[in-house]
């Protein structure tokens, strides 16, 4: 008999032991910090990067924009309609994105302009307009630890068209 009185004493204490910790509220604040600020950080850092794509991108879309204006502005006023070659068009562009800080020495940048280009193909033949269509390509690398995004290249793209006035 004393040999099973003593295996159910250590089941006993343990079982109280088990109970005290189960109460014992110590610590709780740390574990739950311990799970959430990983996420809370790294949702933090994901609106950052997110936030600097559109910065880039609103960069892309002035450039594109005033390489679009001198493609299509006469180059001077006695010259008649002469206009701004494409690789004037391209400096213009990598000026102006220069100045937003974005390197154009990127190997995934690219600027593509498109001349006499149909702006409103779905109307009646004499109501169209030719214009110009200046794209601008630029890859962001996103740096977002602990995700599937971390290390990955997303290449944003702004377009912008104008009419040729005559």
């Amino acid at each position: 008999m004393g040999m099973c009185l003593q295996s159910e004493i250590p089941r006993r204490v343990r079982a109280a032991s088990l109970r005290r910790f189960a109460k014992d509220e110590r610590g709780s604040e740390l574990f739950e910090a311990a799970l959430v600020l990983p996420l809370l950080f790294m949702l933090l850092i994901g609106i950052v990067w997110i936030g600097r794509a559109i910065t880039v991108y609103q960069a892309l879309g002035r450039a594109a924009r005033e390489g679009a204006r001198v493609a299509l502005a006469p180059t001077c006023a006695t010259c008649g309609d002469a206009t701004a070659g494409d690789t004037v068009v391209e400096e213009v562009v990598e000026n102006s994105l220069t100045a937003a800080s974005l390197d154009v020495g990127n190997p995934g940048f690219q600027v593509q302009v498109n001349r006499n280009q149909p702006l409103n193909p779905g109307d009646p033949s004499n109501y169209r307009f030719s214009g110009v269509s200046v794209t601008v390509t630029y890859p962001v690398q996103l740096v977002i630890p602990f995700t599937s995004l971390n290390g990955s290249t997303i290449n944003i793209t702004s377009t912008v068209s104008m009419r040729q006035e005559f």
